[in-house]
């Protein structure tokens, strides 16, 4: 045999017997005498009035509140400056602000630090990059050619321009370099 469950959204319409339930209950109104119905409903009359005259109440302490603000020469402006202020210092008082704000303060001591290390740790490799062999035959050749520029420049009174001495340069250093590495395609075996 089949069980089932049974949960809020029955399939199966309302029984007859379903539907007596219901009608009984009606939330205790058939229980109250005609006395009790007329006292309820002039003490909601009276709580009605009460309500009104308390909004009205409210409404001329909000105007007298407005007015003597603007005697002090209170403005939304300034109330809301002074708002956001004290909004700052009870958040910067708070425990959690504390903590972000030391956590931050030792992150970016870190930061710092690293920025600090790697700054030093490129340049201890330029100098030592700067005191290689390579680097230093390098600053010869640089050397060397400016000192070629500057000796046929100076020397060049027969009316040379400045590109005739530049290629008379580079052709010369060319010729001083040699080149080991570099092979003519005709020369390069299959």
């Amino acid at each position: 045999m089949e069980t089932r469950q049974q949960g809020f959204l029955d399939s199966e319409p309302l029984r007859e017997a379903d539907e007596d339930l219901v009608s009984e209950v009606n939330l205790n109104n058939s229980i109250m005498t005609e006395e009790e119905r007329e006292e309820i409903q002039q003490e909601l009359a009276k709580l009605e009035d009460e309500i009104s005259t308390l909004r009205q109440v409210l409404s001329s302490k909000e105007k007298q509140h407005a007015e003597l603000k603007q005697k002090l020469g209170i403005t939304p402006l300034t109330e809301f400056k002074n708002n956001i202020s004290r909004g700052w210092q009870d958040m910067q008082g708070s425990t959690a602000y504390k903590k972000t704000s030391e956590t931050l303060t030792t992150a970016g001591q870190k930061t710092t630090a690293a920025f600090s290390t790697l700054g030093s740790t490129i340049t201890r490799k330029f100098g030592d990059m700067r005191n290689s062999p390579s680097f230093k035959s390098f600053e010869e050749k640089v050397e060397n050619t400016v000192t070629s520029i500057k000796t046929k420049v100076g020397t060049s009174g027969s009316g040379g321009s400045f590109e005739d001495v530049l290629s008379s340069t580079a052709n010369a250093s060319s010729q001083e370099t040699p080149t080991n590495n570099l092979m003519d395609t005709t020369e390069r075996p299959c």
